[in-house]
C-alpha cells in the first residue's frame, strides 16, 4: 500500500497498571482520573529521564499491544455511528500506536509514579514527553463529531471490540 519503507521502533519501558484486559479500561486519561500506575524505563534509557521531575504531566506514547487487526472506519466508543478511523482515537488503525497524557507524581530511578491511567498492563512504551499546555492545547482546538458526545466521557470503558 505505499512505497515507503517500514519503521520499526524499540521499546523504551513497560507501562504498569491495574488493567489486565483491555475489556473495562478507561477509554481516555479524562475517565481514569485517580487510577495509578508506573512507567518502568529501562535503564539503558534512564538517563533520558533527567529534569523530567519539573513536569506535572507527560505524554506517554505507546504500542496498542492488544489491538486488533487493523481498520480505516472504527465505531468509537462513544458514537453509535461509523468514522473514519483518523477522525478516532480506536486502538485499531494502520499504525496501533497510543498516547494518553497523564499526571507524574514522581519518579525514582527509572520508574516513573503517575496517574490518570487508561492503559493496559504490560503495554510496550516507546517515548516520554512533557505536557506543555501552551504548545499542546490550542484554545481555539474543535473536536468535531465529539462535539455531541463528550458528556459521556466519564463512564467510557473498552468493551473489547477493538481487541484481539
Amino acid at each position: 500500500m505505499g512505497e515507503q519503507e517500514p519503521i520499526a521502533y524499540t521499546p523504551i519501558g513497560v507501562i504498569r497498571t491495574p488493567f489486565a484486559d483491555p475489556k473495562g479500561t478507561p477509554i481516555q486519561p479524562a475517565a481514569a482520573r485517580g487510577i495509578r500506575g508506573r512507567v518502568e524505563v529501562f535503564p539503558e534509557y534512564a538517563e533520558g529521564l533527567t529534569d523530567l521531575a519539573g513536569f506535572s504531566h507527560l505524554i506517554l506514547i505507546y504500542h496498542f499491544h492488544r489491538s486488533g487487526p487493523p481498520r480505516l472506519r472504527a465505531r468509537p466508543y462513544l458514537d453509535r455511528r461509523q468514522h473514519g478511523v483518523f477522525a478516532t482515537r480506536a486502538p485499531a488503525r494502520p499504525n496501533p500506536i497510543g498516547l494518553s497524557v497523564v499526571r507524574l507524581l514522581g519518579i525514582e530511578g527509572n520508574v516513573l509514579q503517575v496517574s490518570d491511567v487508561d492503559i493496559v498492563d504490560g503495554t510496550p512504551l516507546l517515548d516520554i514527553k512533557p505536557y506543555i499546555p501552551q504548545f499542546d492545547a490550542p484554545p481555539e482546538a474543535r473536536i468535531g463529531w465529539l462535539e455531541e458526545h463528550i458528556d459521556r466521557l466519564p463512564e467510557a470503558r473498552d468493551d473489547g471490540r477493538f481487541s484481539r
